[in-house]
């Protein structure tokens, strides 16, 4: 089955040219492409497609302003001339960042890190761990063997998720998607890209803004949940 792409750039030059660069990649299909942001923001939350390239520089919104308007995000290839915003692409767990002009040898690496990500998520090796296992994390020189059930947040950083439990915080090489994958889905929730944490260390939930929801942890923690969040959070636990 092929997997949807939808391209965004303020350059047709641009996106003729990226258009051209994904032929041979016969597994995606591009189902839609934009020089406005605001029209690609309206059909992504339509489409919801599978991976999304996406231009930084734009006018009006720059990509990561463009990311916090959509409802649902699964993967993103940042694709920009400017080397200074590598960092911050991937705080925001992205799947590759790729320099322009295009090198067709980056963007195949790029395409096989996706389709890598892809088969881990839809063909899991194991299945999902239960409340009561331990999972194990090798941070630096430190070993921790932790209690599942002890994990009460988890924070996207990079292409790590930083494991919050006890007074602990040790950094996990794993994806945030992929620990959604693994972890009890009765026990934890996704609230964005950034967090998951566990239902039973809340301590207060409280109402935000436009009918959303703030979740404060035991820890202090404040997450906020988007609307679409608010409402599968209201559907699970009743509230």
């Amino acid at each position: 089955m092929k997997k949807t792409v939808y391209l965004v750039d303020d350059e047709l030059l641009a996106l003729e040219e990226l258009k051209v660069l994904l032929l041979p990649f016969e597994d995606l299909e591009i189902v839609g492409f934009s020089d406005r942001v605001d029209k690609a923001i309206s059909e992504c939350n339509a489409l919801k497609p599978d991976l999304i390239f996406l231009d930084i520089n734009m006018p009006g919104k720059d990509g990561f302003e463009f990311l916090e308007s959509l409802e649902d995000v699964r993967e993103v290839i940042f694709v920009t001339a400017y080397d200074q915003f590598a960092i911050k692409a991937f705080e925001v767990n992205a799947l590759d960042y790729l320099l322009k002009p295009l090198n067709p040898n980056r963007l195949a690496d790029a395409i096989h890190r996706f389709r890598f990500r892809v088969q881990t998520l839809e063909n899991p090796s194991e299945k999902r761990l239960s409340a009561d296992k331990k999972i194990f994390i090798k941070d630096g020189e430190k070993c921790h063997f932790v209690p599942i059930s002890k994990i009460y947040l988890l924070e996207s950083v990079g292409n790590y998720v930083r494991v919050f439990y006890e007074n602990q915080q040790p950094l996990l090489h794993k994806s945030l998607s992929y620990l959604e994958q693994k972890l009890p889905a009765d026990l934890f929730f996704r609230a964005n890209r950034q967090y998951m944490f566990n239902l039973d260390f809340i301590s207060q939930i409280e109402p935000y803004f436009n009918s959303t929801l703030l979740i404060v942890m035991k820890s202090g923690h404040k997450i906020d949940l988007s609307q679409r969040q608010s409402v599968k959070f209201r559907e699970i636990t009743g509230v």
